[in-house]
C-alpha cells in the first residue's frame, strides 16, 4: 500500500483575477484592452494557481491522497499560497526560498471569452530536481508534473533536469504523469526545441495531458502559426480540425508516451493510447489491457449553463485532474474522459476548487448513457 496516490509538483503560484460583471455586457478583448479606456470591475480574486496547486486540489476534493511538491518566496505573495494551502493539509511538501518571490499570474477571465494570463514565473525559474522529495515520490502510485515551459532549471541544457527526474522515477516503479502550459513566444521557454525534449522525455511518460494549443504549438509550430493568424479574433480552437488533432495525438504516441489526452476547451477532449502494459507492471495502475491498448475516443465538451459560469481559471488542470483519478480507479478510456470533460465543465463554476468542485459521487450520479456522446474513433 502506497503512502499517496498522487504527488504533484512544478509550477505553483496565486492568480489575481480581476471580478468581471455578468449579464451586463458582452465584453471585447481588443475594446477591453484599448488605450485610455476604462473597465469597471467587481474586485479582485486571490486564488491558488497553477499544475501544483489546481490539479492538487481536485484530487484531494476527488478522494485521493495528495503530497504537493513546489517552491513559493518569502514574501506577501507565497504566504497567500501556504495560508490557503494549509487550510486544505496540503502545505507539508511546498519548499519556502528567499533567493526570489513567488510567481503570480493576472488572469483576464471576461464571460464568454478564453482566458488571457499575465505571467511572472518568479522563483519557479529556480525550481529545480534539489526541491523534489523524491523520497515521498517512490511512496506514491503516481507523479504528476506541470508546466515545464515555465520552470527554466527542466528547459535549460535541452531538459536535462526533466529527463533525469522521469527517468529515475520511472526506476522507482512510479507511474509518470506530464502537463504543459503554452510556451511565450518572445520569453526563453519560446525559443526552446520543444519537440527535441519530448522526444527525450516521453518515453519515460505514461500519460501525457497538453492542451490543443499548446500540443499544436509545440509539435507543428508552422500550422500553429497558420490557424493562428487565420482565426484572426475567433478562438483558434475552432480552427483545429480533428484530422489535425488526431495527427497530433500519433505524433505524441510516437514520441513513446503511452497515454495521451488532449484538453480541446470548449470544444471536449481527445484520448489517444499505444500498449498500457507497462503501467499494469507498476504497482500503482491496474488497467483492464483490452480495453486500453490502442483505443481512440473523442468527446465532445459537458456544455455549461451560463448563469453559473464564474471563470475558467485553472479547467484543463482540473480535467487532468479527474481523468488521473479515474485511471487510479481502474476506469475504462471512455469513462476516464467523461470524468475529465465534466470535471472541466464543472471548473468553471468555481471561484475555490477544493469547496466549490462538484465530488466525485456527485460526478458519477451525473454520468450516465446518453449524458454525453462519446465518440469512438478507433
Amino acid at each position: 500500500m502506497k503512502k499517496y496516490d498522487v504527488i504533484i509538483a512544478g509550477y505553483i503560484c496565486v492568480d489575481l483575477t480581476p471580478g468581471f460583471k455578468k449579464g451586463e455586457k458582452t465584453y471585447n478583448i481588443s475594446q477591453l484592452f484599448k488605450p485610455g479606456s476604462l473597465t469597471e470591475i467587481e474586485g479582485l480574486n486571490f486564488t491558488l494557481g497553477g499544475a501544483v496547486a489546481n490539479t492538487g486540489m481536485a484530487l484531494k476534493r476527488f478522494n485521493k491522497k495528495v503530497f504537493l511538491n513546489g517552491l513559493v518566496g518569502d514574501d506577501f505573495i507565497g504566504n497567500i499560497a501556504l495560508e490557503s494551502l494549509e487550510k486544505y493539509n496540503l502545505s507539508e511538501g511546498i519548499k519556502i526560498t528567499k533567493q526570489a518571490g513567488t510567481a503570480f499570474g493576472i488572469v483576464i477571465a471576461p464571460p464568454g471569452v478564453d482566458r488571457i494570463f499575465l505571467e511572472s514565473p518568479g522563483c519557479s525559474t529556480i525550481f529545480s530536481t534539489d526541491h523534489l522529495d523524491f523520497e515521498a515520490i517512490s511512496q506514491s502510485r503516481l507523479f504528476h508534473f506541470g508546466y515545464p515551459p515555465l520552470l527554466k532549471q527542466f528547459y535549460s541544457n535541452n531538459g536535462d533536469q526533466l529527463l533525469y527526474m522521469f527517468s529515475e522515477i520511472q526506476k522507482m516503479g512510479v507511474v509518470t504523469s506530464l502537463d504543459f502550459s503554452l510556451p511565450d513566444t518572445e520569453s526563453e521557454s519560446g525559443q526552446i526545441n520543444w519537440i527535441e525534449i519530448l522526444e527525450r522525455i516521453l518515453p519515460f511518460t505514461d500519460i501525457f495531458v497538453p492542451s490543443l494549443e499548446e500540443a499544436l504549438q509545440i509539435m507543428m509550430p508552422e500550422e500553429h502559426t497558420k490557424v493562428l493568424l487565420a482565426s484572426g479574433n475567433t478562438d483558434i480552437l475552432d480552427q483545429i480540425p480533428l484530422s489535425t488533432i488526431k495527427e497530433l495525438g500519433r505524433k505524441l504516441i510516437a514520441c513513446g508516451a503511452k497515454i495521451i489526452l488532449i484538453k480541446a476547451g470548449h470544444r471536449g477532449i481527445y484520448l489517444l493510447t499505444s500498449n498500457v502494459s507497462d503501467l499494469n507492471s507498476k504497482r500503482g495502475l491496474r488497467l483492464n489491457e483490452k480495453e486500453w491498448n490502442h483505443r481512440e475516443f473523442w468527446i465532445p465538451a459537458f456544455p455549461p449553463e451560463p448563469e453559473k459560469f464564474i471563470n475558467a481559471t485553472g479547467a484543463g488542470d482540473t480535467a487532468a485532474a479527474a481523468f488521473i483519478s479515474a485511471i487510479l480507479d481502474g476506469n475504462s478510456p471512455n469513462k476516464s474522459i467523461a470524468f475529465a470533460a465534466l470535471a472541466g465543465r464543472n471548473n468553471l463554476y468555481c471561484n475555490d476548487i477544493y469547496k466549490d468542485l462538484a465530488g466525485w459521487s456527485e460526478m458519477e450520479k451525473e454520468i450516465k448513457p446518453g449524458s454525453n456522446e462519446i465518440i469512438k474513433l478507433n
